[in-house]
């Protein structure tokens, strides 16, 4: 299933074609192709290099992918049950290099997903990320220090049939995909008003 940005102007095609379903196939991922995910995150800008990004990821069975299912709110869980891959990302709240706190840790670990999701269009694969889980939960579950904070929750895999989704479900996974207009986010000279180069 297709279903493509309709964009203003050309961008990558991986970034064209990635988007978050709900429909997953329990078709199993390689660990090659797990391991090219994790290593994408790897390399990933941070503030002076530090990295603030730490993953569990759980494959169908196991334990790690049982106790981040039971994080996931009950919506989440209804849709998720076929996945192959559960994964959750934390960051590390307090610097490494120098101590203090970490303002942009959260921003870090986004950046880091971000680039995951790039490798997994490259695989052939998808990931739909999930704010509704309880991070106490996985604090709890995983022995997750003060100092570290779980930020998302996602999904890696196949595509699914959207058929196997619930109906109420089924509409928004076959719509068209949505974005605001660039020139009511992308500004120069004060805000609101359009950079130039857009109009």
């Amino acid at each position: 299933m297709s279903k493509d940005a309709k964009t203003k102007y050309a961008i990558h095609l991986y970034l064209k074609k990635r988007w978050s379903p709900r429909a997953f196939s329990d078709r199993t991922v390689a660990r090659e192709k797990l391991q090219r995910l994790v290593e994408a995150a790897r390399w990933s800008p941070s503030s002076s290099n530090e990295q603030p990004w730490y993953f569990f990821i759980g494959e169908k069975g196991d334990e790690t992918y049982e106790k981040i299912f039971s994080t996931l709110v009950e919506f989440n869980q209804l849709w998720c049950k076929t996945a192959p891959v559960l994964g959750m990302a934390f960051g590390r709240k307090v610097r490494e290099k120098g101590g203090g706190e970490y303002v942009h840790y959260q921003y870090d670990v986004g950046q880091s997903i971000a680039h995951l999701t790039f490798q997994a269009m490259h695989e052939d694969l998808y990931v739909h990320q999930m704010g509704g889980f309880s991070a106490e939960k996985a604090r709890e579950l995983f022995g997750i220090p003060d100092d570290y904070e779980a930020l998302t929750t996602f999904v890696i895999g196949f595509i699914g049939d959207p058929g196997m989704l619930h109906p109420r479900m089924q509409k928004q996974e076959l719509a068209e995909r949505e974005r605001k207009e660039l020139e009511s986010f992308v500004f120069e000279g004060k805000w609101g008003k359009t950079v130039h180069w857009l109009k």
